[in-house]
């Protein structure tokens, strides 16, 4: 066998249109390109069409809503709070807010500040400054001598 000897299977390739050479070519003209408008030039497709039949993104049905004004909170609980303590990235009887949180280590970014919640336990004495927190949380922190400081005021308590 020699390479001069090389060929493709019959019928496994076709030789390329050449458009655009005159009416009798039969593709002259417009190329293939149908008559005038958007499409008959080049480098443009109208994203989402269908056709004249209503496109999917149409036909499917709006859901959901975005609220501007809500608050999403770091959810720490004081379980997690006390092995912190426990790993020595946290001290005892010091100021915890979010900056704090942060470098121990237990919070990732700031967000719109950090809601304490009451799963686990807490022996330590901490003094917390955070954005809220849960009735039980609160009191187990306060059972172990620390305090809660809430940044943000409670709708309820607001009204009262």
């Amino acid at each position: 066998m020699k390479l001069n000897g090389i060929s493709d299977n019959e019928g496994s390739s076709r030789s390329r249109m050449r458009v655009g050479r005159g009416i009798g070519s039969g593709k002259g003209k417009t190329g293939g390109r149908g008559v005038k408008g958007q499409k008959a030039r080049t480098g443009v497709r109208v994203k989402g069409f269908e056709g004249g039949q209503m496109p999917l993104h149409r036909r499917l049905p709006k859901r959901g809503f975005w609220n501007p004004f809500a608050t999403h909170y770091n959810e720490v609980n004081i379980g997690r709070i006390e092995e912190a303590v426990e790993a020595g990235k946290l001290v005892a009887g010091q100021k915890v807010d979010i900056d704090v949180l942060i470098k121990a280590g237990v919070c990732s970014k700031k967000r719109d500040g950090v809601k304490i919640l009451g799963v686990g336990e807490i022996k330590t004495k901490l003094a917390f400054e955070v954005a809220s927190a849960s009735k039980s949380a609160v009191a187990a922190i306060e059972k172990a001598g620390g305090t809660v400081k809430m940044l943000v005021v409670a709708p309820e308590a607001a009204q009262a």
